[in-house]
């Protein structure tokens, strides 16, 4: 699939699913978000820049931190994202926000005028992350750091999902998928230079950064049921894979899911799935 149309699939299914991202009695990006700013600890008065921003995730909890001598910019590719982003930012009475659609591949940003920037579950999804870092680099001053998370990649997996799920979706659904969507592939073309840490932290080295810190942490997925998961992967990653489905594939896939999901639970309690990320932290190299 060619750049442009990537982009245009994934702005056209965040538009569509803003709304509802990170709703809908499941919470996973809003603690990731809140623990990646505790890693880096943005500091009163710092220039924040959060890449892919969607709800706010990330960028609220640092706005908040830098406080009102600080300002934090963030930016998304879907509109109805940055439109949502900015309802929550009002709601939670957070005035130092700033929120512009563009492409954060190629941030139209003067040089230089950041101290952080930071990218939940986004900056590793650009279609060439690792020109983007460099780029990202030039936008942060003189030891400026950057914090972002991704998922612990490995080529038999599906890269948008926590691992369990690949046991649960069967492999005949690939062929529904465009073929520059299967995993292995994915993996092989954007993904192989995230799977082990040292393979990453030379990228993030030649994309002109230093002090390069990994760590991997469970972040707690939970589910107030297995229909309400399947329900709220239709808002996120997963709803490029539902998109491709037949109806009667998509709903035996559903079938499949719910159950297992529901397996997990303790009574009428919540699904909970501990899903492995990966934090990532280093500073400009000057």
């Amino acid at each position: 699939m060619e750049t442009a149309a990537y982009k245009m699939k994934v702005t056209d299914a965040f538009n569509e699913a803003a709304s509802t991202y990170d709703r809908m009695g499941v919470e996973f990006f809003t603690p990731m978000g809140r623990r990646l700013v505790e890693r880096v600890g943005p500091r009163p008065g710092d220039r924040v820049l959060d890449i892919g921003c969607g709800r706010g995730a990330t960028l609220l909890p640092a706005a908040r931190l830098i406080g009102p001598t600080g300002h934090a910019l963030g930016i998304d590719i879907a509109p109805a994202m940055v439109e949502e982003a900015r309802r929550e930012a009002d709601r939670q009475g957070v005035g130092n926000v700033e929120l512009r659609v563009m492409d954060g591949e190629h941030p139209d940003l003067p040089a230089r005028s950041f101290d952080l920037a930071l990218g939940s579950y986004s900056v590793i999804f650009l279609p060439d992350a690792r020109a983007a870092l460099a780029r990202h680099a030039a936008l942060l001053t003189d030891g400026g750091r950057i914090g972002f998370t991704s998922p612990v990649f490995t080529r038999d997996t599906f890269p948008f999902l926590p691992p369990m799920f690949t046991e649960l979706i069967p492999l005949s659904l690939l062929g529904h998928l465009p073929e520059s969507w299967h995993p292995e592939r994915l993996h092989r073309q954007l993904h192989s230079w995230l799977e082990h840490p040292a393979d990453l932290e030379a990228a993030l080295v030649q994309a002109g950064f230093t002090d390069v810190e990994i760590a991997d942490e469970p972040v707690p997925m939970t589910a107030v049921s297995g229909d309400a998961w399947v329900d709220w992967s239709h808002t996120q990653g997963m709803r490029l894979l539902w998109q491709h489905l037949p109806e009667a594939e998509a709903a035996a896939l559903r079938t499949r899911l719910v159950t297992a999901l529901d397996a997990l639970r303790d009574g009428d309690g919540p699904v909970s799935i501990a899903v492995p990320v990966r934090y990532v932290t280093a500073r400009v190299a000057r």
